[in-house]
């Protein structure tokens, strides 16, 4: 999701849709499968290659086996109908391919009806190890499939519900962090050890190692409230990390009226992306090596 009035569309975003036309109103078009090249289909290969070689024993299991019961393909971009005939019937899920980041109440309402919105195209080879926005390989790799979990599905869902009251009471900002440090960046303690479930993690070779093994980051016990106080990083690894115990309590914890909770977070002060509170549950405090110093959102 995009909060920033500030964000400008890059350029590849505008040369990749050259020539295509998507829905006004909810931004979607069909998957434009003629516009993948044999570059694409390879980057796509090396990518994934690189991926599922590093994420047994870090990614979730959830994920692993979404990754495997949805079969994503190997060896080119996948397309969407055959994956969504799986997605469908296991969660009632589909995706739905769009140009690029779209409006945010665009965006809640896909979420709300089971629609996860994939930007269609797909970064090109100088880029593999980062891209200002989400592509086909983060939205699909790194998104989909976690939404064949039924209770993660029911999350994401949830959360496009909440949107636009976010929205309409001004604090969008707020449930932004929400879904920055779950959706994009969350982890997760099992009994086989700290493990990697967010999206921006699982699509980056660099990040999933370092959310994991790196001394730097903070790594912090999930609480809804210190949460949405947290401001976050869009520019460089994550300083914290918060690790949720199961999907279950996640969902739980967000299945309240957040509008009490809005006015709450009103009287307790803003805390910077790497602060630690006295009343944390701290998993790790970080070295806060090569942190930047540049502002947080």
């Amino acid at each position: 999701m995009n909060d920033r009035s500030d964000f400008v569309v890059p350029d590849i975003t505008t040369r990749k849709n050259q020539g295509l036309r998507h829905d006004p109103v909810d931004y979607t078009l069909p998957q434009p499968l003629e516009r993948y090249t044999a570059e694409d289909h390879a980057t796509w290969a090396t990518l994934y290659r690189r991926q599922c070689a590093m994420l047994p024993g870090r990614a979730c299991d959830e994920f692993m086996q979404g990754l495997q019961q949805l079969e994503v393909d190997a060896d080119r971009v996948p397309d969407f109908a055959r994956l969504n005939e799986k997605l469908l019937a296991a969660t009632g899920w589909r995706m739905v391919a769009v140009p690029g980041l779209i409006p945010d109440d665009v965006f809640f309402e896909h979420l709300a009806n089971r629609r996860f919105p994939v930007t269609w195209w797909l970064r090109e080879p100088h880029q593999l190890d980062y891209l200002q926005e989400p592509d086909v390989f983060h939205d699909l790799f790194g998104h989909v499939p976690l939404l064949i979990n039924p209770v993660f599905a029911d999350y994401l869902q949830a959360y496009g519900q909440g949107g636009m009251k976010a929205k309409n009471l001004g604090f969008l900002p707020v449930l932004a962090r929400l879904y920055w440090y779950t959706v994009e960046f969350g982890l997760i303690n099992t009994p086989q050890g700290m493990r990697i479930y967010g999206a921006g993690i699982l699509s980056s070779k660099t990040e999933s190692l370092y959310c994991l093994e790196s001394a730097s980051p903070n790594r912090i016990g999930f609480d809804l409230q210190r949460l949405m106080r947290t401001r976050y990083r869009i520019d460089t690894f994550q300083k914290t990390y918060f690790v949720i115990d199961s999907f279950q309590q996640l969902f739980e914890a967000t299945a309240v009226d957040f509008a009490p909770i809005y006015q709450a977070l009103q009287a307790l002060p803003t805390l910077g992306a790497g602060d630690v509170d006295a009343a944390d549950k701290v998993f790790h405090i970080g070295n806060r090596e090569g942190w930047a110093d540049s502002d947080d959102l």
